[in-house]
């Protein structure tokens, strides 16, 4: 219980931080020291301003889509997964999305060679699951990356999360925590 007590409060340092921000990117390395028994949400959403509504948690379970959309859901479905020790889909997901918005040649070359050796290449620190050929094809366009570089490899890390963390996530009772809690603080105001 005692355990328990820590992750809520770290989750709530956490979320406080963005919200003094004002941004949702998620903090480098702020999920390593969570448990993998990861359960309670309850006292997580202290600003009125960022708290998810209860139909917001209800959205989230109609669509990986609609989770990934929401600031506060994205974050919450990252330490779900840094739980189950593979948030490394979630960051590579998210690292293609930044991908995406390279605005020059070189920005696109910097983010690609990072992408690469951060997920794709061989004992890469936080190497995904990839067959043989998405993997050679990346690291084939490097010398000149595109915005289709990674296009096949998101979508098969998005197939994963989608058949296979995703629905553990909405069983999970870090989500029937957090629509516990937005139930009973809409309840309240």
């Amino acid at each position: 219980m005692i355990h328990m007590d820590w992750q809520a409060k770290s989750f709530n340092i956490l979320l406080e931080t963005m919200e003094k921000k004002k941004q949702w990117k998620i903090p480098k390395g702020i999920f390593f020291k969570m448990s993998p028994n990861q359960s309670k949400a309850k006292g997580v959403m202290k600003s009125k301003s960022h708290r998810p509504t209860v139909d917001d948690v209800h959205q989230w379970a109609r669509s990986l889509d609609k989770l990934l959309a929401h600031k506060y859901g994205k974050a919450v479905y990252c330490v779900f997964l840094k739980s189950e020790f593979c948030e490394e889909n979630i960051e590579f997901w998210t690292a293609c999305e930044d991908f995406k918005t390279s605005k020059s040649k070189w920005e696109m070359a910097f983010k690609a060679k990072h992408i690469a050796e951060e997920f794709v290449k061989s004992n890469a620190p936080k190497e995904i699951n990839l067959d043989y050929a998405t993997k050679n094809g990346i690291l084939q366009s490097l010398a000149e990356p595109s915005g289709s570089t990674f296009v096949a490899a998101q979508r098969k890390v998005y197939s994963l999360m989608e058949n296979n963390s995703y629905p553990r996530f909405l069983l999970s009772d870090l989500y029937r925590d957090l629509l516990l809690d937005v139930k009973t603080q809409g309840k309240r105001n």
